[in-house]
């Protein structure tokens, strides 16, 4: 028996308000509204019994650890007892407040008032209650079992609103998508159903194909004709009916999304068949470039050879154990795909699955591989942003119901892909944004109604694990991640539809998905637990869950020898599904692995230390065919007994493996060409180049990306030596990223990202060629081994099968082959989305045909890359230009053209590639000599976008002189010819212009940079005649103001006002070395033992790998702990000088930050005592960093607590009010920043001798505002020196301006040390900051260091506890 609680609380501190966002939606929306008010409600389904386990987990799922008891407290009260009660308040409710917790609402409506109350969809459990209920279970709560919160909103009127304005009131409060209205609070989570029928097998023996017809159109599988003749005919030659499961199945498996026919069928085009489908085109690139790849078009991921690396990997997984160093060959890992549909239909949940299905290609790579780092690219229409106007953009233009508007996809899915990212612990480091909506000449409209959501990702991988095994009989299948919802069903078919919004909305609703990015993490912990296994890699075989659900990954995994699984033995997370929803549902977080049965014992002690759910869900039998056993009613167990049955189970699935996944006849397809009409470019007449720059500098693809970087992690993991954001002023502009492939090498990679689909719309081979220019000319301002080692992910997005769209894919595609010839490049993975189209009304609006290229190579040098950021060097440097089509200035098709609401006639071209061979080859000397400055491409916006984007990011002003005859400026100036600019110093000059002009390319001298700060001048003349004279600082802020006006409608408006602000008065910051800083030195004691140090880390903690490279460096013998560890007593702390509570989303920080961790540490007896006790030594010292510094000051070891003696005398000590709470940033998000601090004097152990430091630092939080419980103990704090570090403005005094201070905290306070020094809490991350080549600006003399400022922190703390040995 269960029930449904309600815990309401009250909004409180500078959360108190509702969403500004949402309160101006609603003003605009309903002018009549004259006040809101909210809360929310915690809806918890208690169920009246429960078994809590010391391991943390309940024992009725298939992973605990071998002879390991789990003994089970006694059943809970029917009803939650008061100490129950008061868990759950404090749970739910702010610490700082004792009274914000009630189980009556707050809001009490009048006659004039309207309550509404909405949250998610109840037909799945969402992330948030799977994270709270691990919280409950954590504080010994075992009857929880469900928690979902519901945000309910009071708005007032002065008359009592109508029904048709609660309808606009409840559209604009909610996503229809993932969320639902309450009419009366939730009473039960029980839907009442049982698992539905299946129906009864598909009679195509009877009916022939009009039965497969029926159930194509009732299930929407997207079948077409080719594919209903093939089945029909295939099950007929069988002499039987397929199940509704079989056919689902196949719709799936082999639907364009999962097989990619096109790309793979025989192509005729204007009535000549092509030689080659464009799949073995592709393929020929490889011929004419290096032999580096180890993987290639498998895996959805490929692998280039990589470097011999050193690197820390733990001595035993299993258990908690010290780090060892390791050496090995490590192999550069990359791939990239798209998630457009779900994106398109629920922004945030559709993005977030994405990247993690992204991520899950990278993890299965091979035997398993490591997550690094992503990028992100997204394109959207016309963003029609409110009270904002875009000339360019047509106020006439309809959008459908079905799909998000343009500007809800910008900014919702960029937040899920980034919050996703954050969570799960990957950066994202490079990417692109772009829109459009544009009436062609011949009346056609086109946009992308129907969006992109890019995904890419780089990793690395040992080389021993590179190869998967074959499926041998005896092994065991096995799924290791997250349980089975009713989530994505039917999802690949779906976005396979030829034009989207052809199927049924309800079924567009059955594609939404749920992203879990800590469940993700888990698991990634057990595959990395299975790659670092001491005895070798228990994995035979890796695939990742996606498109198909378990139908198709468990046949890929079994494929050629076959297998029979079991739906008893999967996790289920709803006990209504049926055996086609088992198997067809596309529920996330989930890998499939082979496994020898002797080490079933290995994978199963793993997955119960990291707490994450592995099942046994069948055998490989040899027989070559997929069985699925539905025996619910009598499972079969693991080692096969089962008690016989009154009748055999149903198999809904039994097919030959062969016969599904074997060689199949390829699709044909008869393509037409469709020459596009064709018109002048007209701009208007004496249009200025101010002008001009005023519509080119404000779109999308253009403008500043800054409302994207601030909020993704771009440090998480250490290894990132370069993000997007250059420069004193961190401006969004870098060409490539690049990470180290392990902490302690300077070898790595680098990628870079190509795209021009505008161009596709005029010529799409000229699209394509620019495509790859795009990312060559990007890649080189990073050190890679050889361009011809340099290998391409390419993904396609285009309505493949719409008139004429076919054929120009099929002209891209061959213009690509043939430039990457000749070029030296090849493509080796990639995907391809075919139904960019969507209905609106009558109207089949299709999006421009779009190549991503995605360019990856082994970097020889991490610390060689260059920069878009003028340097200025010596005062003043040279400006160079490398034009790759020189004497061309083709206006077709870029941003000018947009801008002006048309597209022109003749685009942008790499005319000769020779020249970017060439001119590649010269620029990777210069690096590798270092005679270059700075560097950027010219691309979208022109070569006047170029330059300005460099003076930007240097904050400086430039004086250039383009020398055109014959020419007008805006050709010269905005057209997008490939080019690259370069700044050297005035000594090289000479030397560089020669190697260019030696290699019979052009180099010319344009001009010089100019002063430093905002009101330095932009002079720039064409041919002498001066043509724009402005300060930089009012040009870079049109460039930012697109940029910022999407801002402030995803942050707080001031907080965005502040920082546009600043932008235009800033020089940037001034850092400071006291001449009385220690000269950072890593202690050495020949045969002395190092202390050691626990890396203690909780589920959803991320930044436990840094946090053991810096204090490894530093000298001590550094151990890898969980709180499962604590929990269950496999370790304690009594041999422990040092612990580190890492950063990350402890629980995904679900009820607040740190406050499931805290639960953890305070409701656990076991680890409680130990906290305790480590604390209570005098020789120990503690570090939290991020997360760890919310969690130390819940717990109380620092901060103190309102009444110290409370918590002594109070026997639920945790009950008393701490001093110090992190809550929500004034931003309101997630601020990843490289901010300046400033160290102050204290008792800090660890800071000794920084004091007067003014250093950088990377940040990366949510919630790091430090709340205290009263103005006095902060200034008590501040007086005793117990706020050590403050965030510092550009003069290195403490600030509480925005983004210099990225949370706000009051007094700018960035950091909390105990009254004795021993324990120290930071919000920024010094961890990540410990390598000069982490920082991300470095002006002089700080590039000159070799060793970071920051290592000095852990030096101290190696120094301290030897001082207490002696």
């Amino acid at each position: 028996m269960s029930s449904v609680l309600h815990f309401y609380v009250r909004p409180s501190g500078h959360e108190r308000a509702a969403s500004e966002y949402i309160e101006r939606k609603l003003q605009r929306e309903l002018p009549e509204l004259q006040g809101v008010k909210t809360e929310q409600c915690y809806n918890v389904n208690w169920t009246g019994w429960a078994s809590y386990w010391i391991l943390g987990r309940s024992t009725n799922h298939q992973w605990q650890c071998p002879n390991v008891s789990l003994p089970c407290l006694p059943a809970a009260e029917s009803f939650p007892s008061n100490k129950e009660m008061k868990k759950l308040t404090w749970l739910f409710g702010c610490p700082l407040l004792l009274d914000d917790v009630a189980q009556e609402s707050w809001l009490l409506p009048g006659p004039t008032d309207l309550l509404l109350e909405v949250g998610p969809r109840l037909n799945f459990s969402t992330p948030t209650s799977s994270n709270i209920v691990s919280v409950c279970q954590a504080a010994g709560l075992g009857a929880v079992d469900r928690v979902e919160p519901t945000r309910r909103y009071l708005l007032s009127f002065a008359y009592p609103p109508s029904a048709d304005l609660e309808a606009i009131a409840l559209a604009t409060l909610h996503d229809r998508m993932t969320e639902q209205h309450f009419p009366q609070p939730i009473q039960s989570f029980s839907s009442g159903c049982i698992p539905a029928p299946l129906s009864s097998p598909i009679d195509v023996l009877a009916e022939g194909r009009s039965a497969l017809e029926k159930a194509n159109q009732e299930l929407g599988l997207a079948l077409d004709s080719w594919d209903l003749d093939f089945y029909t005919k295939r099950f007929q030659e069988l002499q039987r009916n397929p199940s509704t499961v079989e056919v689902f199945d196949l719709a799936q498996s082999n639907s364009e999304h999962s097989r990619h026919w096109f790309f793979k069928g025989r192509l005729h085009v204007d009535g000549q068949e092509l030689p080659h489908s464009l799949f073995e085109s592709i393929m020929s690139t490889q011929a004419s470039s290096n032999p580096n790849n180890v993987l290639k078009f498998c895996d959805n991921s490929s692998a280039i050879q990589g470097k011999e690396v050193r690197f820390l990997r733990p001595k035993d997984p299993t258990r908690p154990s010290s780090f060892q160093q390791r050496q090995g060959l490590r192999h550069v890992v990359f791939t990239a795909e798209t998630h457009n549909f779900p994106t398109g239909v629920a922004p945030f949940s559709g993005a977030t699955t994405g990247t993690g299905g992204r991520i899950r290609d990278v993890q299965c790579t091979g035997r398993g591989a490591h997550v690094v780092a992503g990028t992100a690219g997204y394109c959207f229409g016309n963003l029609r942003i409110p009270g904002y106007s875009m000339p360019w953009e047509d106020p006439s233009f309809q959008y459908p119901g079905n799909f998000a508007r343009p500007l809800e996809i910008a900014i919702e899915a960029s937040n899920g892909a980034s919050d996703y990212g954050n969570k799960f612990g990957e950066p994202v480091l490079a990417g692109f944004a772009r829109s459009l909506g544009l009436q062609l000449p011949d009346g056609q409209r086109r946009e992308w109604i129907k969006p992109i959501m890019f995904s890419g990702g780089i990793g690395s991988m040992e080389a021993e694990h590179v190869s998967k095994e074959p499926p041998e009989p005896g092994m065991d299948v096995v799924k290791v991640g997250g349980p089975v919802y009713r989530i994505g069903v039917g999802g690949g078919a779906a976005s396979s539809v030829q034009v989207q919004g052809d199927n049924a909305s309800d079924l567009d609703f059955g594609a939404v998905q749920r992203g879990d990015p800590e469940m993700e993490q888990k698991m990634n912990r057990v595959i990395r637990a299975c790659v670092e296994a001491p005895e070798g890699n228990p994995i035979c075989s890796l695939h990742d869950q996606g498109a198909g659900g378990n139908g198709n990954v468990l046949k890929e995994l079994s494929d050629p020898a076959g297998a029979v699984i079991y739906t008893s033995r999967f996790q289920l997370g709803d006990p209504t599904l049926n055996a086609l929803e088992i198997w067809g549902a596309e529920y996330q977080e989930s890998n499939a692995l082979l496994l020898r049965p002797s080490d079933r014992d290995f994978l199963s002690c793993v997955s119960a230390r990291e707490r994450c759910p592995v099942c046994f869900v069948g055998t490989i039998t040899g027989d070559r065919r997929i069985v699925l056993v539905d025996d619910r009613e009598w499972p079969t167990g693991t080692d096969g007994q089962v008690e016989a049955p009154p009748t055999p189970p149903p198999t809904p699935v039994d097919l030959d493996l062969d016969w599904v996944l074997g060689k199949m006849p390829r699709k044909e397809f008869f393509l037409q060409r469709s020459l596009p009409l064709l018109q002048p470019l007209t701009l208007p007449p004496g249009l200025s180049v101010r002008q001009a720059l005023s519509r080119v500098l404000r779109l999308p693809a253009v403008a500043s990306k800054r409302y994207l970087t601030n909020k993704v992690d771009r440090s998480v993991g250490g290894l990132v030596a370069q993000q997007q954001c250059v420069g004193p002023l961190q401006t969004p502009l870098a060409d490539v990223a690049v990470v180290a492939l392990s902490h302690q090498e300077l070898v790595g990679a680098a990628t870079a990202l190509g795209e021009q689909p505008v161009k596709s719309l005029l010529d799409p081979k000229v699209a394509a060629r620019l495509a790859v220019a795009e990312a060559l000319t990007n890649l080189v301002f990073a050190l890679v081994t050889d361009l011809q080692d340099v290998k391409c992910s390419g993904n396609w997005m285009w309505a493949a099968k719409l008139p004429g769209e076919g054929a120009a894919l099929a002209d891209a595609c061959e213009a690509m082959v043939a430039v990457m010839a000749a070029l030296g490049v090849a493509v080796d993975g990639g995907k391809d989305s075919l139904s960019m189209a969507a209905r609106v009304g009558s109207e089949t609006v299709r999006a421009p045909g779009s190549l991503v290229i995605s360019a990856y190579a082994v970097c020889s040098d991490i610390t060689a890359t260059v920069t878009p950021d003028l340097k200025r060097p010596g005062g003043r440097g040279h400006l160079l230009y490398v034009p790759l089509s020189p004497g061309q200035h083709r206006l077709g098709g870029t941003a000018l053209a947009q801008c002006f609401s048309q597209l022109g006639e003749q685009p942008p071209d790499l005319d000769v590639p020779e020249n970017l061979v060439r001119a590649f080859s010269i620029t990777q000397g210069l690096l590798k000599d270092r005679l270059l400055c700075s560097g950027h491409d010219v691309s979208d916006g022109g070569l006047i976008t170029c330059l300005l984007e460099m003076a930007f990011a240097g904050n400086c002003g430039i004086e250039v002189d383009i020398p055109a005859p014959g020419v007008d400026a805006l050709p010269v100036l905005f057209a997008e010819e490939p080019g690259l600019l370069l700044e050297v110093q005035e000594p090289d000059l000479a030397q560089v212009l020669m190697r260019y002009q030696k290699a019979g390319l052009h180099c010319l001298e344009l001009g010089l940079t100019g002063d430093t700060g905002p009101h330095a001048m932009v002079r720039l003349s064409v041919n002498r005649t001066v043509v724009l004279e402005e300060p930089v600082g009012q040009l870079r802020a049109l460039w930012e103001e697109t940029s910022f006006q999407l801002d402030r409608l995803q942050a707080k408006p001031h907080c965005v006002a502040q920082e546009e602000q600043g932008l235009r008065e800033r020089a940037g910051p001034t850092y400071c070395l006291p001449p009385t800083f220690p000269r950072a030195s890593v202690p050495c004691e020949p045969g002395g033992p190092a202390p050691r140090v626990a890396i203690i880390r909780e589920e959803g903690s991320n930044g436990d790998r840094e946090m053991a490279d810096a204090f490894h460096l530093a000298g001590f013998e550094v151990w890898d702990v969980t709180m499962q560890d604590l929990c269950s007593g496999a370790i304690g702390l009594d041999t422990f000088r040092g612990v580190a509570f890492v950063g990350g989303f402890s629980y995904a920080d679900v009820l607040g930050s740190a406050k499931g961790w805290a639960a953890a540490v305070t409701f656990n007896p076991k680890a409680g005592a130990e906290m305790k006790r480590f604390r209570q030594r005098p020789d120990t010292f503690s570090l939290g960093v991020c997360n760890g510094c919310q969690l130390l000051a819940l717990l109380g070891w620092v901060g103190g607590s309102s009444s110290e003696e409370a918590v002594e005398t109070c026997q639920e000590s945790w009950l008393a009010r701490p001093g110090l709470l992190l809550r929500h940033n004034l931003s309101g998000r997630f601020e990843s920043r490289w901010a300046s601090v400033r160290v102050g004097p204290g008792p800090a152990l660890m800071l000794r001798g920084m004091e007067g430091a003014v250093l950088p630092v990377w940040s990366a939080h949510g919630e790091g505002y430090m709340a205290f419980s009263s103005p006095e103990l902060q200034a008590q704090m501040e007086a005793r020196g117990l706020a050590p570090l403050h965030w510092a403005d550009d003069d290195g005094n403490p600030t509480e301006q925005y983004p210099l201070n990225p949370n706000g905290s009051p007094g700018g306070v960035a950091g909390i040390c105990s009254p004795d020094g021993r324990h120290l809490a930071l919000m920024p991350h010094p961890e990540r900051s410990v390598r000069p080549w982490q920082w991300a600006w470095r002006p002089p003399p700080f590039d000159a260091l070799t060793t970071s400022p920051w290592l000095q922190l852990f030096i101290n703390a190696r120094n301290w506890t030897r001082e207490g040995s002696c």
